[in-house]
Order: structure tokens, then C-alpha cells, then sequence
């Protein structure tokens, strides 16, 4: 068995073998929980470049977030577009969309002026391409576009739980009054 650290580098580099390995092994569940931790954590130390931490705010909604995505992507892969030979439990699309949070790590250079904006977006396409692939493998696609188009539509209705999430967020803190000088 591979350790986190093995696991996180293999997803990082799109490696389907990984994506696999964690899809059968219904243990990665606590690992794929520890991935999605460090890269909203990561996200959180990034976002100091705005003056405010918001690494308590990036777990909730990483964990929200991530959630909600895997049930979406189990939904739509399995429900709406699947292949002949398509097979996969909430559980296994969980762990595999758990792990391709990895490049997210990444993130943590947000806090960077100028160029952390850059990196962090970088990251962002990175963990993109990474869901691909582990959706590709967890729901056993033959082909890589039924896996995009799954992860896009997904990718589209997260995006907008979270600028919700975000913009109450913000919203309640700015009615508040955390943001007054």
C-alpha cells in the first residue's frame, strides 16, 4: 500500500495507476480526507495576501465543496452518462476526487504578490485536469471526454456553491464589520 505522500505525488501527476489504487481501496477514505485538509489549508495560507486568513473558510468549503462534487460526479457518471462498462460507488468517486485536490497544495504560493494569483489559478487547472482523470478511472470511461464533460458540468454547479458559500461569507463579515479600518 502506498503512503499519503505516494498517493498525493501519483495523483499529481495524473497517473492513472494511482487513480485506480485509490478507487479499490476503501481505506484511502481517510487519506483522500487528509488531501482535501491540506489543500484548503494551503488555500487559506495563500488567501493571506488579501490581509484576512481564510483557512478556516477554505475547509469548510473544501469539505463541502468536495462533497458535493462527488455526489455530483457519481450522479452524472453513473446516473446520466454512463459507458456499458460503467461501475462506481459514492465512496470510490469520493476518494478519487479527494485525491485530485492534490495540486492544490500549490496554493499556498498565493500568498505571493503579484504571481501568487497566477500559481494559485494554475493549481486550480492542475486539480481540473487531475479530477479528469481519476473520474475517467473511477467511473471505468473508455473515453477521456465523457470525463470532461462530466467534470465540467460538475465543476460548474461546485463553482457556484462556492461563490455562494464565498459571497455569504464575505457578506456577513463585511456587515459586520471586520473589514472597517
Amino acid at each position: 500500500m502506498a503512503t499519503l505522500t505516494q498517493r498525493m505525488i501519483g495523483a499529481a501527476m495524473l497517473d492513472a495507476r494511482t487513480y485506480e489504487e485509490v478507487e479499490a481501496d476503501p481505506s484511502a477514505t481517510t487519506q483522500a480526507v487528509a488531501v482535501v485538509a491540506i489543500a484548503a489549508v494551503a488555500a487559506g495560507i495563500g488567501s493571506l495576501r488579501y490581509g484576512v486568513s481564510l483557512v478556516g473558510v477554505s475547509l469548510v468549503a473544501a469539505f463541502v465543496g468536495w462533497f458535493i462534487w462527488a455526489g455530483l460526479t457519481y450522479l452524472i457518471g453513473t446516473k446520466i452518462l454512463p459507458e456499458p462498462q460503467t461501475h462506481a460507488d459514492f465512496g470510490q468517486l469520493l476518494r478519487v476526487i479527494g485525491f485530485s485536490a492534490a495540486p492544490g497544495v500549490l496554493a499556498v504560493f498565493g500568498i505571493i504578490p503579484w504571481l501568487g494569483g497566477v500559481i494559485s489559478f494554475l493549481a486550480g487547472l492542475w486539480q481540473l485536469a487531475a479530477m479528469v482523470v481519476g473520474v475517467r478511472q473511477a467511473l471505468d470511461y473508455t473515453s477521456t471526454g465523457r470525463a470532461i464533460g462530466v467534470c465540467l458540468v460538475g465543476f460548474v454547479v461546485y463553482w457556484l456553491v462556492n461563490t455562494m458559500f464565498l459571497s455569504m461569507f464575505f457578506g456577513a463579515a463585511y456587515l459586520s464589520g471586520a473589514f472597517a479600518r
